[in-house]
This record gives structure tokens, sequence and C-alpha cells, in this order.
């Protein structure tokens, strides 16, 4: 189920590229580029119950694979603490791109409203902050 959907261009396009469509080329590499300007360009948040989020991002032109894993983050943790949960923990990324340079982030973040065991906690609030002051967009 889709809980919120925050687009400022259409991903479907991407998600074909994502699929691994038949025919088609590899997407290119992400190669560290200092020179470009990401532009995030809309962010799926989907409730996979649970307490699992899968948080679906695209950015075009990243300069390095952190852009598209950090607006990921900031989606997640904005939502989460949007929905009371306090911390999160990541539990994987998958990243894919088409032939524009169109970067695609598939993430999956366990939340939860009291502090979970683990070594990398997330807490929600700060990463918000963080994001914020970066200029990462939020949900």
């Amino acid at each position: 189920m889709i809980v919120g959907s925050f687009h400022n261009a259409s991903i479907a396009p991407a998600l074909l590229v994502a699929a691994g469509v038949a025919g088609c080329a590899p997407p290119p590499e992400l190669v560290e580029n200092p020179d470009l300007v990401p532009l995030h360009q809309g962010a799926d948040v989907l409730d996979l119950g649970d307490d699992l989020l899968n948080v679906q991002v695209t950015v075009q032109d990243a300069r390095r694979a952190e852009d598209v894993t950090d607006y990921a983050r900031c989606v997640m943790a904005d939502y989460a603490k949007e929905h009371g949960f306090r911390y999160a923990r990541h539990l994987r990324t998958n990243l894919d791109a088409d032939r524009k340079r169109r970067w695609l982030g598939d993430a999956i973040y366990m939340v939860s409203r009291e502090r979970p065991d683990g070594l990398e906690i997330i807490d929600t609030a700060a990463v918000v902050k963080d994001c914020k002051e970066k200029g990462i967009p939020l949900v």
C-alpha cells in the first residue's frame, strides 16, 4: 500500500529500467562527479507492514551514491517522525539508473517507537535536522 507519494516527476519509466527490461543496455555506472548538481525529483513511501517502510527516490544528476541514499534516508526519517516513530534501522538500499543520469534508490527501513537493539540506530529527529541543514528535501 502506498502511504505517501511525493512526485515532482514520474518515475514509472525509470522503474522499467530498474526491473531489467529485456534488450536494454545496462545502466551507466555512478561515477563521482562533483560538478553535477543533484535534482531531487520525488519519492514514494510504502508501508510494508510489521514496521517496515520501503522508500523509493529519484535523483537526476547525482554526484555520488550518497546523494541518492541520503535523499532516501531524509524522506524516511521525516515520514517516520511524522508518524510517531522515533527510531529506524536501515536494512538495504538498491541503486539503479537510466541512460539520462536519473538515479533510483529503493531502500527498506525498520521503524520503531522504542529504541531497538543494534549498533547502527537512526534517530529520526536528528536525521531530519541534518537534512534540513544540508538542504535535502523531506516528505
